[in-house]
């Protein structure tokens, strides 16, 4: 059986090429959550892009859809990977809950900014985007949920969900902290100290 505390990654996630678009909300996102989302205008996002107005109107319909292009797909993507990952294991709960860690902390190490953006701006968004945005958390939670509850099966779902949320603040802590440790050691650190939160050991 694998244990929780076995696996690690030894190279961060290799860069895929990204559209035009992506670029532009990579952009976005990184002055959103830098400068918070009224400290940001729409010629301030083209500028640093490099696109006029028109051009930049052409992929986006103002800073809102960027916000939500921002943040449902990315809630969408945990979820999928999630349920993928726990799907990998059926009959071992130990090695659903290492591949979920190692899956979010990789995800957190790559997207601090998205992080801080969902962490700040939320409440920014249109009532349906939002609220589409905390079902699918509360999907993405719950498979977490799931997999804890067995590992630990003295624990009541309430608990294992409190836990849940305790790793997440754990690993969602990649915006607050520099660059003075390399990827390595900062996704083998969170790690550690996730897979301690949810075991005790």
């Amino acid at each position: 059986m694998t244990t929780v505390d076995q696996r690690h990654r030894t190279t961060p996630p290799a860069p895929r090429r990204r559209s035009r678009r992506e670029e532009i909300l990579e952009i976005a996102v990184g002055l959103f959550a830098s400068r918070g989302y009224h400290g940001v205008s729409m010629d301030d996002i083209g500028s640093a892009a490099g696109v006029t107005g028109p051009a930049l109107y052409h992929h986006f319909a103002g800073k809102e859809a960027m916000l939500v292009a921002a943040l449902i797909p990315v809630s969408e993507s945990l979820l999928e990977g999630g349920q993928e990952r726990v799907a990998r294991h059926p009959e071992d709960a130990e090695a659903a809950l290492a591949d979920l860690i190692d899956f979010h902390v990789d995800f957190a190490l790559a997207n601090p900014a998205v992080i801080a953006l969902h962490l700040h701006e939320l409440d920014r968004l249109p009532e349906e985007p939002r609220r589409q945005i905390r079902r699918l958390q509360r999907l993405y939670v719950e498979e977490w949920v799931g997999v804890l509850s067995r590992v630990r099966p003295e624990l009541a779902a309430p608990e294992a969900r409190v836990l849940a949320h305790a790793a997440f603040g754990l690993m969602n802590s990649t915006p607050f902290l520099g660059g003075e440790v390399e990827w390595r050691r900062r996704a083998d650190l969170l790690r550690d100290a996730t897979v301690h939160a949810l075991t005790g050991h």
